[in-house]
């Protein structure tokens, strides 16, 4: 009779054993819980990493057999661009280091390319590089330019050109910040800028 008593007061509510059971049961609750939280939070990491990864993803590699929509004569684009934009744009060539107008420059807008009058960058992805060109970690979608591999000079490097017509913008290196890790080094006279609420351009003499 006194077992039974004691067993019917450890396991009556306000019991020691009852008691006992309650709090290993809230306890495996919380830990249920920080478990669940953790596996959620990385989750989410992983996700908000993927959709990063998409967003930036790498632009499509070019050749000298791409077909671009943007055909003109090369009389058409001395007419269309002014000397300097042609020397880059459709000759390769490169701008002096600092001397572009958007090298130092932060404006919130869209650099449109001074060729097809296509939009390439956003004032998002622009940060200051030092080495005197405008620089960006990504293209504003990853088909808006095209990489070309670029052996001049006796060394590897990934030209960029816009997709509409093949023309020369500039090249991508391997320092830039995260989340790409890239470094799009672009010509000014390569660009034309548009701020936040400003129409596209219509012609490329800016």
């Amino acid at each position: 009779m006194l077992i039974e008593r004691n067993c019917q007061l450890c396991y009556k509510p306000g019991g020691t054993l009852f008691r006992l059971f309650t709090v290993q049961k809230i306890f495996k609750m919380k830990n249920l819980q920080f478990y669940l939280f953790t596996a959620l939070a990385i989750f989410n990491t992983a996700c908000m990493g993927q959709q990063s990864k998409n967003k930036h993803s790498e632009p499509p590699v070019a050749n000298s057999k791409t077909g671009y929509p943007m055909q003109l004569t090369d009389a058409q684009w001395k007419e269309r661009l002014t000397p300097e934009q042609y020397y880059i744009l459709r000759q390769e060539g490169t701008e002096r280091a600092f001397s572009g107008k958007y090298d130092n420059f932060y404006e919130k807008g869209i650099y449109y390319s001074a060729a097809s009058l296509q939009p390439l960058f956003s004032s998002e992805t622009k940060f200051h590089s030092g080495t005197g060109w405008p620089s960006f970690y990504a293209p504003i979608s990853p088909d808006a330019v095209k990489l070309i591999r670029d052996d001049s000079y006796g060394m590897t490097r990934w030209a960029v050109v816009d997709s509409k017509s093949g023309s020369h913008l500039g090249h991508v290196f391997d320092d830039g910040p995260p989340p790409t890790g890239k470094r799009y080094c672009m010509n000014s006279a390569a660009l034309i800028f548009v701020p936040d609420g400003g129409k596209p351009p219509t012609t490329s003499k800016q």
